[in-house]
């Protein structure tokens, strides 16, 4: 039981009474309503769907009569970032037939389906587990997408990073037959594929979920594994983090970290983004038993009274890592072994031409925020499938920056996907600014239920506005990271970037400055309470410092993060004095 004292907050009583995650889910499900009730939308993410309503639609919705404009957000799990053409059409398929005719491609290597109606809900999710895919675990109190990096490559490394994201996904998916029951149908329609709410309901609870018990976790647990040469997930942000020990070609093990997270609430000091801590060295062989011990620890010892303060990185922080240490290895049923020298040192965004070591390539392409959708000015769902057609079934990637790996082609076949790009209007990733490059946001409005600003729909603007003043400074080939969310829950990973923009209330954003590309250090408020009409303006003031007193090789971070923001203030004030 966690050692936190206090009456249990509301979630964990939905939890407990849900019968292994069904709750009333079935029986709202038949319902004719457009919505589920505050307890179900709970439970539904475990399943894999968040309740929306369309913030766009609301004042036309009362205009009419009616109240808010309910859909659901379904999040596909893709660990790894690895699919299929077929799997990534299919979607395109069904966010045309039945949701808002967009596609999202996470910070996370998952995708998202938006705009999807409830009386669509559950032949959604079923066409998902057709295509061999999954909506469990993609949300909730539970293990998430298991992140790693998305190249393709051949050799043993990369064989490993497979393997042991598969490993993780599989042991640490939960048990319950619910989902099966909700969502998996025979191919009549008419019965599921799995039964058990009666079985489950007499087993003890170590039976049913032998890591999660009952309740499952106090909040979101998250997973990532990164090479030491290349952390293009952000390996520091994740709860649990493998960061590869590499030996002649070879993985020999991993150093464990964990207790990262970024999700803040800015007016309770007692929240606060963190980066993970380094744990312990574990062999490739025992990687998983200690992911485990690592879960159960924060399953018996989290914060389940005050879900601010739920993360596993408050109870590394309260504890000490020495402590939470003893604590895993109780779990564990050994020792730990103290975490080698190694630690990540590259950061590669995968885009362009990349070889993949078997005479074939790789192309990763920019898709600025994610965002999947046609218009007159670019057909990004009309490429895909024009790809399909000209060269066939062929595995794809998706990155931890929203952008989309093209895997498997010949020499002879390069030009080609490059005209096919050019030809829907989409410009290659080679033909795009550095600061559009590496900019990156959160869906914000108006789906998100915690947006309380735009992110993803005001960036670009924003970028347009930075080129011109970057390039005139000389600064055009800059390489560094920027990133924009519509809350402080940081879902775009802006509180270790170089510079971080969060949403703080209607139209204005916290600024942030002096994290870095390689994600190993937070950055710091620099101003709050931003206009985004002053944003651009006040950027380029810090370029234009940064530009006239950086060191040599400095990036835009380690300048921020060296001169601080007092001098950094005054830099700015007496350039425009």
């Amino acid at each position: 039981m966690s050692e936190v004292e206090g009456r249990l907050s509301p979630v964990e009583a939905i939890k407990e009474g849900s019968r292994y995650l069904r709750g009333s889910l079935a029986e709202e499900l038949r319902s004719d309503t457009d919505h589920f009730d505050k307890d179900t939308i709970q439970l539904l993410k475990f399943h894999g769907s968040y309740q929306q309503d369309d913030r766009d639609a609301r004042a036309s919705s009362r205009d009419e009569g009616g109240g808010k404009a309910y859909q659901m957000m379904i999040r596909t799990r893709v660990p790894g970032g690895r699919l299929t053409m077929a799997q990534l059409l299919a979607h395109l398929e069904m966010c045309d037939e039945l949701g808002n005719s967009t596609l999202k491609i996470t910070s996370r290597q998952a995708l998202q389906l938006h705009g999807i109606p409830k009386k669509d809900l559950q032949r959604t999710i079923n066409w998902i587990n057709q295509i061999q895919l999954s909506t469990l675990a993609a949300c909730g109190d539970v293990n998430r997408n298991v992140m790693c990096c998305p190249a393709k490559r051949v050799g043993p490394v990369y064989d490993d990073l497979r393997q042991l994201t598969d490993r993780l996904v599989e042991t640490l998916a939960p048990r319950t037959r619910a989902y099966y029951e909700l969502w998996v149908t025979d191919p009549d329609g008419q019965e599921t594929l799995v039964g058990g709410a009666e079985e489950d309901a007499v087993l003890p609870a170590e039976q049913v979920e032998p890591i999660y018990g009952k309740t499952y976790l106090p909040r979101k647990f998250k997973i990532g594994i990164a090479r030491a040469v290349d952390n293009c997930i952000d390996v520091y942000t994740h709860d649990i983090g493998f960061i590869t020990v590499e030996d002649q070609g070879r993985v020999i093990g991993y150093n464990v970290i964990v207790g990262g997270g970024l999700g803040t609430t800015p007016s309770a000091a007692k929240t606060f983004p963190a980066l993970a801590q380094r744990l312990a060295f574990v062999s490739p062989e025992d990687a998983v038993d200690l992911a485990v011990a690592i879960v159960k620890t924060q399953r018996d010892f989290g914060n389940r009274t005050d879900r601010k303060r739920a993360r596993l990185k408050y109870l590394v922080h309260d504890w000490g890592i020495d402590r939470f240490r003893e604590a895993v290895e109780q779990h564990y049923g050994r020792s730990t072994v103290s975490c080698t020298e190694h630690d990540v040192h590259g950061f590669d965004d995968h885009l362009g031409w990349q070889a993949q070591g078997d005479g074939r390539w790789t192309y990763g392409l920019n898709v600025e925020n994610g965002r999947l959708s046609d218009n007159d000015q670019r057909q990004w769902k009309a490429m895909i499938r024009a790809v399909a057609r000209q060269f066939g079934e062929r595995e794809l990637r998706l990155t931890a920056h929203q952008s989309l790996l093209f895997c498997d082609f010949a020499d002879d076949q390069r030009s080609a996907l490059e005209n096919a790009i050019k030809q829907h209007g989409i410009p290659l990733s080679e033909e795009i600014s550095e600061v559009r490059r590496w900019s990156m946001a959160c869906v914000g409005l108006p789906t998100c239920g915690l947006s309380v600003t735009e992110s993803e729909r005001v960036l670009p603007s924003l970028i347009d506005q930075l080129e011109g003043p970057l390039a005139k400074l000389g600064l055009q080939r800059e390489a560094f990271t920027i990133r924009m969310t519509g809350c402080p829950n940081g879902c775009a990973r802006p509180y270790n970037a170089d510079i971080g923009l969060v949403g703080k209330t209607k139209g204005k954003y916290t600024v942030f400055l002096g994290g870095r590309l390689l994600g190993t250090r937070l950055g710091y408020i620099f101003k709050d309470l931003v206009p985004f009409e002053q944003l651009a303006s006040s950027l380029v003031e810090v370029f234009t410092a940064y530009k006239l007193h950086r060191q040599p090789e400095e990036s835009v971070g380690d300048f921020c993060e060296r001169v601080g923001k007092d001098q950094l203030l005054s830099l700015v004030t007496s350039q425009t004095a």
